[in-house]
């Protein structure tokens, strides 16, 4: 599974013309399932984000999480995480999960993390969406539950 996490002032997310989820601050997170996946990557993934310390505290360090600041998050599936366009200019997503169990492990993620008390917002699963966000700081970080990078 991956990830890719901004950290947010706001972010928004429509689908078909319709907004589907919105937070103030907090992250956006691009979510990527690959065929591979199983509950040990979601699990990864659903402890490890909410408790990433990428928050400024009183003295200006990234010493603290989502949860220490009351964030939320904006929760987007994207198989694209897993397009590979080492070969040719046209990507390959063969490692991309089927969107059966893509969904099902990016419903089970989103799931895991409201069970901790966060405030989830998503995007729609299968759709043209489009993501509007403020980066803050700009805050990006990628993560692969098998620690690719």
């Amino acid at each position: 599974m991956r990830c890719v996490i901004q950290r947010v002032t706001q972010a928004f997310v429509t689908s078909e013309g319709e907004e589907t989820g919105r937070i103030d601050k907090g992250f956006m997170v691009l979510i990527g399932v690959c065929a591979e996946d199983t509950d040990k990557d979601l699990k990864y993934m659903a402890e490890k984000v909410p408790n990433l310390r990428i928050f400024e505290d009183e003295n200006g360090k990234m010493n603290l999480s989502l949860k220490d600041v009351g964030g939320a998050i904006l929760a987007v599936s994207q198989f694209t995480l897993y397009g590979d366009a080492r070969g040719s200019r046209r990507p390959s997503f063969i490692t991309a999960a089927r969107p059966e169990k893509a969904n099902q492990l990016y419903e089970k993620l989103v799931e895991a993390w409201r069970a901790q008390g966060i405030r989830v917002e998503t995007g729609r699963f299968r759709t043209d969406m489009q993501v509007t966000l403020t980066n803050d700081g700009p805050v990006t970080l990628l993560m692969d539950s098998t620690k690719l990078f």
